[in-house]
């Protein structure tokens, strides 16, 4: 996945590694173009070490010159706009990554430095600290993250081994309803009890208003996903306002205290249930459910 993801040509592209030089390479010598780090820094601090991993500025350094020439392919190609590694872009020479030595030979330096991150401890860490943090808390226990580490470990980096352990943790069942919704989680669970509207640009409006718009995270980690990003005041008034506009529009035929059921269950309170059944008409029922505190997390 590490390499498929950086071989891509919209990551290529959105991190200018396309435009990256190495200093002493066949062009850089020839135009004086340099080294881009974007990709490179992305890559350890986002995708595999994280932060914390242990990696240094001499370490994104040497990733950035392995990734030289891995570019995109231009309108003169007949593969226009797929990946194409460019060995006159390639910075030449052995590099030091990560505390080993890895000899000069084209392409393939980069895919091993790729490799061997895919399966650091350190990555393991970073990305079962993750993936509890999206699925269990926003502040995972330890003991949680170790499990998902080992698990990472003993399956050679097996995220859907990882994902079938976090659901038998017994930590994943002891809090129901963790987690806040992101806007995203929250449009689609709506539309998915209520139907979807006619137009598909309907969906995207919602999004707006909440501010997550599809394609505009404001930097390459991506969106957040803490309560404290999604929930203050102003964005839960957003919020309880859009679910009464979303009720208003696509009132369903099906019973609310119904619907309740099957989005709850037994972690559904007494006091929603009871504010849903004595509403005063079907789509204020409605709106109360989409607005109700159980409603706003999974």
């Amino acid at each position: 996945m590490l390499l498929a993801v950086t071989r891509h040509p919209a990551m290529l592209i959105y991190l200018d590694n396309q435009a990256s030089v190495g200093p002493n390479s066949r062009l850089g010598l020839r135009r004086r173009k340099g080294l881009n780090e974007n990709l490179a820094r992305e890559i350890l601090e986002l995708h595999t070490l994280g932060v914390d991993g242990g990696y240094s500025q001499g370490d994104v350094i040497a990733l950035a010159k392995m990734l030289t020439g891995w570019s995109v392919a231009g309108k003169r190609s007949s593969h226009v706009g797929r990946f194409k590694f460019n060995a006159r872009r390639h910075e030449p020479g052995a590099k030091q990554f990560l505390e080993k030595r890895y000899p000069e030979n084209g392409e393939e330096e980069a895919e091993q430095a790729l490799r061997a991150l895919a399966n650091h401890p350190s990555t393991a860490r970073f990305l079962a600290t993750k993936l509890a943090g999206h699925f269990v808390a926003d502040n995972p226990s330890a003991d949680v993250v170790d499990q998902l580490q080992t698990k990472f470990a003993e399956t050679g980096g097996d995220l859907g081994a990882m994902a079938r352990e976090l659901v038998t943790l017994s930590a994943v069942w002891d809090k129901p309803l963790s987690k806040v919704k992101s806007p995203s989680d929250l449009v689609i669970s709506v539309l998915r009890m209520v139907g979807a509207p006619e137009k598909p640009k309907q969906m995207i409006q919602p999004l707006r208003l909440l501010g997550q718009l599809p394609f505009s995270a404001p930097s390459p980690a991506g969106w957040p996903d803490t309560a404290k990003d999604w929930i203050n005041p102003e964005s839960l008034l957003r919020r309880i306002e859009l679910m009464d506009l979303l009720a208003r529009r696509r009132t369903t035929s099906q019973d609310p205290i119904t619907l309740a059921d099957q989005a709850f269950g037994p972690v559904a309170r007494e006091e929603t249930l009871l504010a849903i059944k004595r509403a005063p008409s079907r789509r204020a029922a409605l709106s109360l459910l989409l607005s109700s505190p159980e409603f706003q997390r999974r």
